[in-house]
């Protein structure tokens, strides 16, 4: 609960009201709503640039009661457009915590509410589907609201990675290391280039619209693309990118985003998803070893699983056990994978690090 308790408004794009109260910064804000099925690591999955556009509902009826700490982060700031929730708390018990969740949103301005039956709310997700919503804590009249939420774009078609990608040229690593990595960055998780480095990788990262002559001249042994928001087919340039890297042979691994990139780039059309999948729970078998995996998820697009059947040069390597939507495949003509899920895994279980291994060997090999 907010120290101080001023009325919100959630109106959603059917037409749907919700009244709850206010906190975290004093404002109004739009995008597209979505639910997150995660009991903890809130301070992560707020900072995922994967989440850039939309207004997050979490299940979890408490949020906040650990407060935030500066390590616990994915990216430098938080990057959901707004927060949806049961009850968000201003005290906190963790005592490396270095301060409250409502004042993280606060400086973050971040505009959430809460006293909200997110029962009720994620289960009317669930059957219409994702849609656009505006939350509102300092305007109260409904019209005006559906009014302005009326002009806010629709992800499908969107192009946001551009929007949150690096700015400038980043290295991290031993610069001596045997393994270089070029990474395009499209919204990367701060875990997943920990995931490399930690695994001996030389890295440098690239702003989205990197061409490839650029990414080329750091002379990697691999290239990594990875997550983030927005509609994959509203990419075109990243498309022409990754085509030219698949010409020259070399190890490639991408992640949820840089997943369907790869799909894209070889003929294979992404759909818009009815809500999503996005959480800590999710279960999907690996289908060549058998074994079945707990993952973190979160994305609103998939890979086309009737073009992927027909297609020649590619595999299914993994799928959804909830609903048997792709969630991994790998050409059969070059070295290169990909996984619509999170093996980096923060927040979530870290059964599928081993994609990292698998990357690297890959690498490894290759050079020698």
């Amino acid at each position: 609960m907010a120290t101080t308790q001023q009325p919100a408004i959630l109106v959603l794009a059917d037409g749907h009201v919700f009244h709850g109260k206010a906190f975290g910064f004093i404002d109004t804000t739009t995008g597209e709503i979505c639910f997150n099925t995660g009991m903890t690591g809130y301070q992560e999955v707020f900072t995922d640039p994967s989440y850039a556009g939309q207004v997050l509902i979490m299940n979890n009826v408490h949020v906040g009661n650990y407060g935030v700490k500066p390590i616990d982060v994915e990216s430098d700031s938080v990057k959901i457009s707004g927060l949806i929730a049961r009850n968000l708390e201003e005290l906190f018990s963790r005592f490396q915590a270095s301060g409250s969740l409502e004042k993280y949103l606060v400086e973050n301005k971040i505009v959430a509410i809460e006293d909200i039956d997110t029962r009720a709310l994620v289960a009317h997700v669930r059957e219409k589907g994702a849609m656009n919503c505006i939350i509102s804590s300092d305007i109260l009249d409904v019209e005006q609201l559906k009014a302005q939420l009326a002009s806010c774009p629709d992800m499908d078609g969107l192009e946001l990675a551009s929007t949150v990608s690096t700015k400038e040229e980043y290295e991290l690593g031993d610069v001596n290391a045997a393994i270089k990595v070029s990474v395009l960055d499209f919204g990367i998780k701060k875990h997943i280039l920990n995931c490399l480095v930690d695994r001996g990788a030389h890295v440098r990262v690239h702003p989205a619209k990197t061409p490839f002559a650029r990414l080329k001249e750091f002379n990697p042994n691999g290239y990594f693309f990875s997550n983030g928001p927005g509609d994959p087919a509203a990419m075109p340039y990243a498309v022409a990118t990754i085509k030219d890297i698949l010409q020259e042979d070399k190890p490639v691994f991408g992640i949820c985003l840089g997943h369907q990139l790869l799909a894209l780039a070889n003929g294979i059309p992404t759909f818009k998803m009815h809500h999503g999948h996005r959480g800590l729970n999710h279960p999907v078998k690996n289908i060549i070893t058998g074994k079945c995996e707990i993952t973190t998820q979160n994305h609103g697009f998939g890979v086309d699983p009737e073009a992927v059947k027909n297609h020649d040069n590619i595999e299914v390597t993994h799928l959804n056990l909830n609903d048997n939507s792709i969630e991994g495949i790998r050409l059969k003509n070059k070295p290169a994978f990909s996984v619509q899920y999170h093996p980096e895994a923060t927040p979530g279980p870290h059964d599928s690090r081993y994609l990292f291994d698998d990357f690297v060997a890959m690498m490894t090999h290759k050079t020698n």
